[in-house]
């Protein structure tokens, strides 16, 4: 145990473990408050059909040679345009938003392997897949240029959150009386829209894609279990975000284990221990 701890202490004095807390802080705050909303949208998996798409568009990006620097031009407008796509038929009788979800799901996740499989960057194919969809320790990895554009995107993602809470409440609760009040419900849809997407590829970093939507729906549904109102639990899950997401790279990068699964494995435990807390509550 003694060496688990001296080992957390010793990369504590790296610089990529230090980068990787700021920017793995930011994207749990940013994506704790996104997963509010897809919740209470009833939007919980919209976080699976477009980590399938952030798949696809990075093996295409890895195809025309861009370095991880400079994929995100590929990957963010790709991945920007899909939710749009998914938040449409919420508004929308002709098509259920859960069928768009797997319709898209699915071929983004053919089409990622299948352009990865017929131009391989590298030789070993199975570790940039496993990269790809786990995360592996990517986060670890991360360039300076990475570090600084994803807390610019973090810190634009609270900001937007911040700024235009009482519009995005309303829209999330109410969309028909919202319209009523004067609320121009398509383009702050539009809005939401585009922070998902900005969330869903700034997350890859940090758990891959496979498990981006632990990282949004954990720290929502954990804090409903204890609160009711919308400012409690966003306040809530952002600290449980927060709290997870710090303990799990510190937890990898003492026991040397993959950084995303690690997170969101303490996002399972912390949310079993806000059930039992919950039912205690109960109980009393």
């Amino acid at each position: 145990m003694s060496d688990f701890f001296e080992m957390i202490a010793l990369s504590l004095q790296d610089d990529f473990v230090q980068n990787a807390l700021i920017v793995g802080a930011l994207i749990s705050l940013s994506s704790s408050l996104l997963g509010i909303i897809l919740v209470l949208k009833n939007f919980s998996f919209i976080g699976d059909g477009l980590s399938r798409v952030t798949f696809a568009a990075t093996a295409i990006a890895s195809i025309l040679r861009l370095s991880s620097n400079n994929n995100m031009f590929v990957v963010l407008p790709v991945t920007m345009l899909c939710a749009i796509l998914l938040l449409r038929p919420g508004q929308s009788r002709r098509i259920r938003g859960d069928a768009v979800i797997a319709l898209i799901s699915v071929s983004g996740m053919a089409l990622g392997y299948l352009v990865l499989t017929k131009f391989p960057t590298s030789n070993n194919l199975s570790k940039d897949v496993c990269t790809t969809l786990f995360g592996s320790a990517s986060i670890l990895m991360l360039s300076q240029t990475q570090v600084w554009l994803s807390v610019a995107l973090s810190i634009a993602v609270v900001a937007i959150f911040v700024v235009f809470y009482n519009k995005i409440f309303a829209v999330t609760f109410d969309e028909s009386f919202a319209h009523t009040a004067g609320t121009k419900v398509a383009a702050y849809n539009l809005l939401i829209a585009v922070v998902i997407a900005t969330i869903i590829v700034l997350a890859m970093n940090l758990v891959g894609s496979l498990l981006i939507s632990a990282l949004i729906i954990f720290p929502a549904m954990s804090a409903m279990r204890l609160f009711k109102s919308f400012r409690s639990v966003t306040i809530c899950a952002a600290v449980f975000s927060v709290v997870c997401s710090l303990l799990g790279i510190l937890v990898a990068s003492g026991a040397g284990t993959p950084v995303g699964s690690t997170i969101v494995a303490i996002d399972l435990i912390g949310y079993f221990v806000f059930c039992l807390i919950s039912a205690i509550r109960r109980r009393a």
